[in-house]
């Protein structure tokens, strides 16, 4: 079921997409695949950044129920609900796009491990063209069937820059007395950079063509984080 309904159709339309491209380079393939992706996934993509930007502006809020009702974790988790209906925030909506975008990862992490052989190319459909062979050397100097410690580099780098970008929407805490928020703002920052450092040591052990695959991905999150940023606080600037 995994094969048909992922495997199969992410490993077409990149055939596909190196048969058309002028010079046939796999990672001009790879960049058009991951925009196709990420466009498909738009919709989601933006609710789960709003879902994320509206959590981070109920922080204070949530930071002041938890100290009030510190000793009575039921009406606590009442007053969470509560708040979040009033504000019409799903505090698992963040998670679905990544739910959904595994699964895609998941199969163009299993096509360059599978490689291009005659095995993999069996799966192409009657419709597309196949091709005799697949150059995974893109741009006459990166083989994308290997790890690219370059690339992988970048990957990090871009990670860090989206986490950062996020990070810099959530509004101070400042209420007395509150080890937990200072705690809270540590943990934070510790996980704004060991995720850039995982990506990298992860990346150096992955084919290049998924890095590279990651890199476009985050940099369109990117790009979609400003847009969605930049519409929210001129809002925010109009209703004030």
């Amino acid at each position: 079921m995994f094969t048909i309904l992922f495997y199969q159709p992410i490993l077409n339309l990149l055939v596909f997409l190196y048969d058309i491209i002028p010079g046939h380079d796999l990672g001009v393939a790879i960049i058009l695949l991951t925009i196709i992706v990420k466009l498909a996934l738009w919709p989601l993509s933006r609710k789960s950044i709003k879902s994320q930007k509206a959590l981070q502006d109920l922080q204070p809020k949530i930071e002041e129920i938890k100290k009030k009702y510190a000793n009575n974790k039921e009406e606590m988790g009442r007053a969470m609900m509560q708040l979040y209906k009033e504000n019409k925030v799903n505090p698992f909506s963040s998670c679905l796009p990544l739910l959904i975008q595994l699964p895609f990862f998941i199969a163009i992490f299993r096509v360059f491990k599978d490689g291009f052989t005659n095995g993999s190319l069996d799966l192409v459909y009657p419709f597309i063209s196949r091709p005799e062979f697949i150059n995974s050397v893109s741009l006459g100097m990166f083989d994308l069937s290997q790890p690219n410690k370059f690339l992988a580099i970048l990957a990090g780098a871009a990670q860090f820059i989206q986490t950062h970008m996020m990070s810099r929407q959530q509004p101070e805490i400042k209420t007395e007395g509150s080890k937990d928020e200072n705690m809270m703002a540590i943990m934070n920052k510790q996980m704004m950079y060991m995720m850039p450092v995982l990506t990298i040591i992860i990346g150096f052990t992955l084919p290049g063509g998924l890095a590279l695959y990651w890199l476009t991905t985050t940099i369109l999150t990117i790009i979609q984080q400003f847009y969605i940023f930049k519409k929210q606080n001129q809002k925010e600037k109009v209703t004030a």
